[in-house]
């Protein structure tokens, strides 16, 4: 869609238009939008001039419903849906935060699960993110593959909580379920099974000569820029930012176990460029592999239900906890008025502030470019607009 341009045009930002300029706009029903997300774009033929990010069309009052419909553990099921690519990660966040506000330790055994449940669903959303990529940019088989290995992960879920995508399953004080008995032996098998399909993933797409001249060197983030967006997670370590909330503001227990932080060294291009990202996002799965196979050989027995309180009503008080989702830095500010409802719950999106960025990534890019750049962010929407 197309509007013709003259002197006298200008743009939702208050621009106005040269004469050569014009307008496009990319979504919201495009694709590679990878949801309900308008960008309009100001050309000058094939180059980018602006970018211009229109939201708000999946949002769902997520702050109210909180605030209005429901106590301190039906939150859960709302927070699910803010990013429905890594539930068990919006949860981890949310009952962290509820858990310092209630000033609740929770049973090692039950610090373990939720660790293992957080890097099995950061995989399978990375995987997501991956498999999209390739085929926005032309490459079907990838797409395919994604899909599949992530199919074992959802079993894993299913297999423990009965849900695929939505889970409700980290409960403030505990989890709804503990582990059947099958869950390690079938998490083992697939760590050993997936380490090798990652090289092959690396061979079949990241190496690949098409997606290295689609990605390295376009949308270059500096690392300045990142920081001053407040980017996180992948977009802030492809640029180069050796930061992480599971070594650097640890939670849980991450600090018991050794890994690696994955960062952007612009191997086929420019440090922070669309390569890089995609890069990192393969190395935070194998060492979400890591994580999880240290943590099932440090899994203690106990009960995953013993610390969850009967009566959910916090004295007055606020907090803030962050951890780190694949989009990044997922925060959740919690205001108790002494009720068993909470009087505020605001949610600090990574993703929000992620896709901020970029306006400043695409200027001067082509337009086939933007579908890389746009790609690269992994923004989810229902996370963008809350």
């Amino acid at each position: 869609m197309t509007d013709s341009t003259t002197t006298q045009t200008t743009t939702s930002s208050g621009r106005t238009l040269r004469t050569e300029e014009m307008i496009i706009n990319m979504g919201p029903q495009h694709p590679a939008t990878h949801g309900v997300l308008r960008l309009e774009l100001v050309v000058d033929g094939e180059i980018v001039h602006e970018v211009i990010p229109h939201i708000g069309y999946l949002h769902r009052c997520f702050e109210k419903h909180c605030e209005h419909m429901t106590n301190y553990q039906q939150v859960i099921p709302y927070v699910d849906r803010m990013d429905y690519c890594a539930a068990m990660n919006n949860e981890f966040s949310y009952v962290v935060a509820a858990e310092r506000l209630l000033k609740i330790e929770v049973p090692e055994r039950v610090q373990y699960i939720r660790v293992i449940m957080a890097e099995l669903n950061r995989i399978a959303s990375h995987l997501i993110a991956i498999g999209t990529y390739g085929i926005d940019i032309g490459a079907f088989t990838p797409f395919l593959y994604c899909f599949i290995d992530r199919e074992m992960i959802l079993n894993l879920f299913e297999m423990t909580c009965g849900a695929r995508l939505l889970y409700n399953y980290m409960w403030i004080g505990g989890l709804s379920h503990d582990l059947p008995p099958e869950f390690a032996p079938k998490t083992k098998e697939f760590c050993t099974y997936y380490r090798k399909r990652i090289e092959e993933f690396n061979n079949l797409l990241t190496f690949n000569k098409i997606f290295v001249k689609r990605t390295a060197n376009v949308g270059v983030l500096p690392k300045d820029v990142a920081i001053n967006y407040g980017c996180s997670g992948p977009m802030l370590r492809g640029s180069g930012v050796d930061w992480d909330l599971r070594r650097d503001d640890p939670y849980s227990v991450y600090n018991k176990i050794e890994w690696e932080v994955c960062v952007g060294k612009g191997e086929m291009g420019t440090v922070g460029d669309c390569w890089d990202r995609h890069i990192v996002r393969m190395r935070e799965m194998e060492q979400s592999l890591i994580i999880i196979e240290q943590a099932l050989a440090q899994l203690p027995e106990g009960d995953v239900q013993a610390a969850i309180p009967k009566r959910i009503r916090p004295n007055p008080g606020e907090v803030y906890a962050r951890t780190e989702s694949p989009r990044g830095e997922l925060g959740f500010y919690i205001v108790s008025d002494g009720t068993a409802t909470p009087y505020r719950v605001k949610g600090r999106a990574p993703a929000f502030s992620n896709l901020s960025v970029i306006g400043e990534i695409s200027r001067g890019a082509m337009i086939a470019d933007m579908i890389a750049i746009a790609g690269s962010t992994d923004i989810v929407l229902g996370e963008v607009d809350r």
